[in-house]
């Protein structure tokens, strides 16, 4: 979508334009500037990168719609602006010539006006100058930026070794350790506090909203996995799987996906404003994945007309995304139910928090050998516990179970349930 971002005042020495903070993505109101990349009296380019700003979603890089210099910052590092609220003024040379305000597509900058002979003659008098970006901010990650954020390390200080000198997160970590080892005089604080900001800050909020809002209940089943662990393991080999790295996360996406189709209700919404329950024809998958600016939620959009391939790479696309910070809002919104993979971490189960707007999420335990029973004799297999949380609002404990056992039945036997189409 496009919108104005430009307040025009003539000045002897050119037109102030103003930049307001754009709208970032579907459902965000505000966001929290985290730093900026300029200062003022610096020289800017069209669309030179000048504020790193957090949403509930993303960490997200704002170029700058104008060239010109940096009048006024209107901000401070960890304000929460409004969308629609001023974030940086400009002197952009030339005088203004009453026209339309600059019209700016949230994301790629304002489109080029055609230059007078005048004002090209101008700019190519101007000796060149370094971006602004290479002056004042090392070059690194965005996972690196926030991983010293969170460990207090000057990146002015770190030696990148990542490719053409990038600074990242191994790095980061390498500065703060040499850090810590230095002997100190004074005794350590037998405290320390962390400001709540950016994404955990609105991750609080949005499961807080969510467990007072929603009735949560959760259902619990422990199941005999031995033919998806082989299952995955034949995968890997086949054809339709080369340059894709199926796990077993893959097959119980396709489980649930399946068992949704009878069991739509899980899918479906509680419009709390109009007082309907939305029936959801499509799927849009979240994959919680844990990062180092917090817990992302990115969303795979009608998995449901995926197949177990596309549905292996969509899964393994969707994490890299989010781990490296390239996520962007509309990646992240969206959902219509969730997976959780908490078996990543060797914990055998737990009771996921719903996410905002949706009605069911089910976290997959860890998978690992245990005793079962198989055919009346005690055997070694593949186990694991799958929960199931869910809003008592628009499910019964009824339908709740009989999608537990379906999922669980899936992941028991799997082969001819998933593998048609493939």
């Amino acid at each position: 979508m496009e919108q104005s971002v430009s307040e025009r005042g003539d000045v002897a020495t050119g037109r102030s334009e103003v930049f307001r903070l754009p709208d970032l993505g579907e459902g965000l109101t505000e966001a929290e500037l985290v730093s900026w990349t300029v200062a003022v009296g610096d020289r800017v380019a069209l669309n030179q990168v000048i504020a790193e700003v957090e949403t509930a979603k993303a960490t997200v890089e704002l170029p700058s719609p104008y060239a010109g210099t940096v009048a006024e910052l209107l901000a401070e590092p960890g304000d929460s602006v409004p969308v629609g609220n001023p974030l940086i003024r400009f002197t952009v040379p030339g005088a203004s010539d009453g026209g339309e305000p600059v019209q700016v597509l949230v994301g790629y900058g304002p489109g080029a006006a055609p230059a007078s002979r005048r004002a090209a003659r101008a700019a190519a008098a101007q000796p060149p100058q370094p971006p602004t970006w290479e002056r004042h901010r090392p070059d690194a990650k965005p996972s690196a930026r926030r991983e010293a954020r969170a460990l207090g390390v000057d990146l002015t200080e770190v030696t990148g070794t990542g490719a053409g000198g990038v600074v990242t997160v191994p790095d980061v970590r390498r500065a703060a350790d040499v850090r810590d080892a230095q002997p100190t005089s004074a005794e350590p604080a037998r405290e320390t506090r962390t400001p709540i900001h950016g994404i955990r800050k609105r991750t609080a909020a949005a499961v807080a909203r969510s467990a007072f809002t929603a009735p949560h209940v959760t259902v619990f089943l422990t199941c005999d996995v031995t033919a998806t662990v082989e299952l995955v393991a034949r995968l890997r080999g086949a054809p339709a799987f080369e340059g894709r790295h199926p796990t077993p996360l893959t097959v119980v996406a396709k489980a649930l996906l399946r068992v949704l189709a009878h069991q739509p209700i899980l899918n479906a919404a509680w419009d709390e404003e109009h007082q309907e329950i939305v029936t959801r024809r499509y799927v849009n998958l979240g994959i919680a994945t844990a990062t180092d600016a917090g817990l992302m939620v990115p969303v795979i959009r009608d998995a449901d007309r995926l197949s177990l391939p596309e549905l292996a790479d969509a899964i393994a696309r969707a994490a890299e995304t989010a781990r490296s910070g390239r996520a962007t809002p509309a990646k992240l919104t969206g959902g219509t139910v969730s997976i959780t993979n908490v078996g990543v971490f060797g914990v055998d189960t737990g009771t996921p928090i719903l996410n905002p707007g949706e009605t069911a999420i089910l976290a997959l335990g860890a998978i690992g050998p245990r005793p079962w029973v198989v055919d009346g004799e005690l055997a070694v297999r593949q186990v694991t516990t799958l929960s199931l949380s869910f809003d008592h609002r628009l499910v019964d404990g009824e339908q709740a179970a009989r999608a537990l056992a379906g999922i669980g039945a899936i992941l028991t036997d799997p082969v001819p349930e998933l593998l048609a189409g493939i």
